[in-house]
């Protein structure tokens, strides 16, 4: 299957500080792939420069053979990736349906008239299991409402590539179970190619399909989450070395 999204020897340096190391990995159109690291491994470096709110030192980032590194966030957007953050702020003072329809009109450059963007509005807060109501709003949202809203946003500017920033975070076992699963759906029924970026390894390693791994900026693993649980270098990067798990 051919590649989507391809990244070579992307570099991040803030200073003297290098964030992101010649991480390089590419990913296959209609495949989920799991950006896995601890706290400060560099995945949400890496994350922000494929997004466009960052620009990178160094590398390439090519979507269907586009090169994108170096481009704003909005142009990365229109280019077809779309994103979820890891803490949700949606414009209160809209409705769930504005708010969506808002991110369509952005997703486009202003290319599709207002039928077109409250269609792709209803189609996203469908997919992700939210009212398509005109009227129903974010009061009483919760967590996982805010998540899912999060996802309809960044659905609704049709992306062929979404970048979902740490989706499980602030969520309870059940709710966890439902956000990977809805993922999954989005990738089975729309075709969508998503890049999941977590720290939280349990649920994630079910849905993936391949992970790449991430410590101190660098590509420590690559491969299958199977393999993942098996390598001993990722165990480490998790749980410590073994003379201290064994303590």
């Amino acid at each position: 299957m051919a590649a989507l999204l391809e990244v070579n020897g992307l570099t991040k340096r803030f200073g003297g500080f290098t964030a992101v190391d010649q991480v390089s990995f590419s990913v296959a159109e209609g495949e989920i792939l799991g950006l896995l690291g601890p706290n400060g491994s560099g995945k949400s470096t890496t994350f922000n420069c494929i997004a466009g709110m960052l620009k990178p030192s160094e590398g390439s980032v090519k979507l269907a053979g586009e090169e994108l590194a170096g481009l704003t966030a909005d142009e990365t957007c229109r280019r077809g990736i779309g994103r979820t953050f890891q803490i949700p702020r949606p414009f209160r003072n809209l409705t769930l349906f504005e708010n969506a329809t808002l991110a369509a009109h952005f997703g486009s450059g202003g290319a599709i008239d207002r039928a077109e963007a409250e269609h792709r509005a209803r189609d996203a807060l469908r997919l992700a299991q939210l009212p398509d109501d005109p009227t129903a709003t974010t009061k009483g949202l919760g967590a996982a409402g805010l998540k899912k809203l999060e996802l309809a946003r960044a659905l609704s500017t049709a992306p062929k590539l979404l970048l979902a920033d740490e989706s499980l975070g602030g969520l309870d076992a059940g709710e966890m179970r439902q956000a990977a699963d809805m993922l999954k759906r989005i990738r089975d029924e729309r075709g969508i190619t998503i890049v999941w970026v977590e720290h939280i390894m349990g649920v994630l390693l079910s849905v993936v399909d391949r992970v790449v791994v991430l410590d101190h900026g660098g590509v420590i693993f690559q491969g299958s989450p199977q393999a993942a649980q098996e390598d001993a270098k990722v165990a480490e990067v998790y749980l410590g070395p073994p003379e201290a798990r064994a303590a």
